[in-house]
């Protein structure tokens, strides 16, 4: 029998009850185990533990103009002014890239180079992100303000539909944009990120992927995660991208040192650090989602040895997929794998956008 009214709300408000303390107990185990490294490195080297070089001028890569044209943006509702990186002619189809954490539009690089010939290619960085403005209160970086951000970015280009591409946050941000905005969005291409739904009920459910994901909980506490990032000059920020666990496997296409330098160079700026871990300051107040499905054809493709996410959430996304979906799992690769692995991810993108127009024709 179904419960009555007032029962159904002392379930829902216990079970929130429940999700909350879950949040903030784990907050609290993250927060410890961070400070208990900071105490490490203080330790063994007081003088390292504390520097922090902002990078002055950018790296060369940075204005590499095979890679396209620097352009700005400025959205009327919301007063941002955002920033990205354009390749192929005007008036070509769209296709939209969007970067995860902690990245930027420079994580695109090989593809702005491989679809300029058939596409308008435009990486963007996201609301907080490098040159993009970054609005100072995190309620700024809830997930409806950052769908809305694609839709008017998109029409201030002049398109009412694009390719949309999306990995790691950014995947999430592609998932929720073609689930609200279905009719913007001719095909939707995600990187090691799956639907998600599949992530909210997988997590609580599996005790591995919720301490793979303790950083989301790590980056609900103010200031200390952009702090413990700046330890021992970004330290935690160069091994995401070069260590054995998380950084791009052997057989990968690893990062130059002027690469590194990149990234380094944007996040070292001052406060460069907040908008983007603000990004996930709102997100325990926005899932689960209302609405779940996806209408569009759909590419995941997805690293086996993605330090962050386990692979087995890549096959549940299928359920969520209302028309074609495709998914390819490389064995070799990482989770950075636009980058990892540039040469094959652009072969698959290829073969899945020629494939469904062949398909549309027939």
């Amino acid at each position: 029998a179904a419960c009555p009214p007032p029962a159904r709300r002392v379930i829902v408000a216990a079970r929130a009850l429940l999700f909350w303390a879950l949040v903030y107990s784990y907050c609290g185990v993250c927060a410890c185990i961070a400070g208990l490294r900071l105490l490490w490195s203080i330790g063994r080297r007081p003088g390292e533990t504390f520097r922090w070089v902002v990078r002055e001028n950018p790296p060369a890569c940075l204005n590499d103009p095979s890679l396209g044209t620097h352009c700005y943006v400025r959205i009327k509702d919301s007063g941002l002014r955002f920033h990205y990186v354009a390749a192929g002619e005007r008036g070509k189809p769209l296709m939209l890239l969007l970067h995860g954490f902690p990245e930027f539009w420079y994580s695109w690089r090989h593809q702005l180079r491989e679809f300029k010939s058939e596409y308008r290619v435009v990486a963007l960085d996201l609301r907080g992100y490098g040159e993009t403005d970054a609005p100072s209160h995190k309620e700024n970086y809830k997930l409806d303000c950052l769908i809305t951000d694609i839709k008017d970015i998109l029409e201030c280009l002049g398109y009412n539909k694009c390719v949309l591409i999306g990995h790691d946050w950014g995947g999430m941000i592609a998932w929720l944009v073609a689930i609200c905005y279905p009719e913007m969005v001719t095909k939707l291409i995600v990187v090691n990120f799956p639907h998600p739904s599949v992530f909210t009920e997988y997590i609580l459910r599996h005790p591995s992927q919720l301490i793979k994901s303790g950083y989301y909980f790590f980056f609900q506490m103010p200031w200390f995660p952009e702090f413990m990032f700046t330890v021992n000059d970004f330290k935690i920020l160069k091994s995401l991208f070069t260590s054995q666990a998380t950084g791009i496997g052997r057989k990968g296409c690893r990062l130059t040192a002027e690469d590194i330098e990149a990234y380094l160079y944007v996040f070292s700026q001052p406060g460069a650090l907040t908008g983007p871990i603000n990004h996930y300051r709102n997100i325990f107040s926005c899932l689960p989602l209302q609405h779940h499905e996806v209408i569009m054809p759909t590419l995941l493709l997805w690293g086996e040895r993605d330090a962050f996410m386990e692979v087995e959430m890549a096959e549940i996304t299928r359920i969520y997929i209302k028309n074609h979906f495709r998914l390819t799992i490389l064995s070799e690769a990482s989770h950075w794998l636009q980058q990892d692995q540039p040469d094959i991810v652009n072969k698959l993108i290829w073969t899945f956008l020629k494939e469904e127009t062949t398909r549309k024709r027939e």
